[in-house]
């Protein structure tokens, strides 16, 4: 077995793939352009976490099933780090003004703080910065 760390791909349906990659370049976010074309676009979030976001019908070639409207029904709530508060905030701050809504308040946890949205096709996103333990 590697000792390389083990690598996240996420990959996600996305209905207008160009203005999926200028949501998330707003967000501060860039992409892997040997990943990217037409069909595809690798989104960068961090060494080990890539977002592959797929064109709807080319999304559809590696599913037997339909593909879930993430508009109408949860299919995952995909949750990330941040360093502070503050980074949380920033970066909902960002995702609202590129066209984002925030379904729920934000919520603190006395040991996490967390907000999240829903992109342009519906996904969900949480971000939370933890400080201590439950307890």
């Amino acid at each position: 077995m590697s000792d390389a760390p083990q690598m996240i791909f996420v990959n996600l349906p996305v209905r207008d793939l160009d203005a999926t990659k200028a949501f998330f370049t707003a967000l501060g976010y860039s992409f892997n352009p040997t990943y990217t074309d037409d069909n595809a676009a690798c989104l960068v979030i961090s060494d080990t976490i890539l977002v592959m976001l797929l064109v709807e019908s080319f999304f559809a070639q590696f599913t037997n099933k339909p593909i879930s409207d993430a508009r109408q029904q949860t299919e995952v709530i995909i949750a990330l780090s941040a360093t502070s508060r503050q980074a949380v905030d920033e970066l909902l701050d960002k995702a609202l003004k590129a066209g984002a809504s925030e379904p729920q308040p934000a919520r603190d946890y006395g040991f996490m703080y967390q907000r999240g949205f829903q992109d342009l096709d519906g996904h969900l996103w949480e971000i939370a910065h933890m400080d201590g333990e439950p307890g």
